[in-house]
């Protein structure tokens, strides 16, 4: 679990720091649809007894297509999510200017709601009004709901991209190497990263390592399950 000092150094130079948006969940969901869905077709051509070339043919371009795919998705995702709170801002800058009153209420609820009253209402009220920026800022997280921190479009894509590639490959590797057995290899190294995917979040949670590694892991495991069974209906 994440801990950071207490000193009144510590805490200024950690407010007063950029803030920094976290691609955690852009990396899980890469690293996981990524060795799913490459060992998907690994399993579903491997159950359907086709040879181990068509398997690399169609695990690379699984790899570069769908993990470009992804990408591509999450980009737009988090750019629209950022469009609109451009939008929301212009909203809110618009409304200080023509309803600067009803503006001031919205903003004196809000302060209320967090606690405040009396002459410690009004003050608090008549500091954050006095700077525009910072009370747009204030109304896209209390009134809309938004993050204090803007998303990142490209590092999400990047994070995205890298994740489903590193974790892709994997299943792969056996028959690029031409390993004996390389089904069973891929199928054990693919549960490894599954696990490891599993485990590496447990540190952003309260939950024990090794239990969301087993939950990765059943997740995985289920999708690769259906993947193969569908290929033996078709294996000729």
């Amino acid at each position: 679990m994440q801990d950071h000092g207490h000193s009144k150094a510590e805490i200024t130079k950690r407010i007063s720091g950029a803030s920094q948006t976290s691609h955690l969940r852009d990396m899980i969901y890469g690293g996981i649809d990524g060795a799913v869905t490459t060992f998907a077709i690994v399993a579903g051509v491997q159950g359907a007894g086709l040879s181990p070339t068509i398997i690399i043919t169609l695990g690379i371009a699984n790899v570069l297509a769908d993990g470009f795919s992804m990408a591509a998705g999450n980009y737009s995702g988090t750019k629209a999510d950022l469009d609109d709170r451009a939008r929301l801002r212009a909203v809110e800058h618009r409304h200080i200017k023509d309803y600067p009153e009803g503006e001031r209420e919205e903003l004196r609820q809000i302060l209320a709601l967090k606690g405040l009253s009396g002459p410690l209402l009004e003050d608090a009220t008549d500091a954050i009004t006095a700077d525009a920026a910072r009370w747009v800022e204030m109304m896209l997280t209390d009134e809309y709901g938004l993050s204090p921190t803007p998303p990142a479009p490209m590092a999400a894509a990047i994070a995205t991209f890298l994740a489903f590639l590193l974790a892709g490959i994997v299943p792969l590797l056996p028959f690029l190497l031409g390993l004996e057995n390389p089904f069973l290899i891929a199928t054990g190294a693919t549960a490894l990263v599954f696990f490891a995917i599993g485990t590496g979040k447990s540190r952003w949670s309260l939950a024990p390592w090794w239990r969301s590694g087993l939950e990765t892991l059943a997740i995985g495991s289920i999708a690769a399950a259906i993947a193969y069974v569908v290929g033996t209906m078709f294996q000729i």
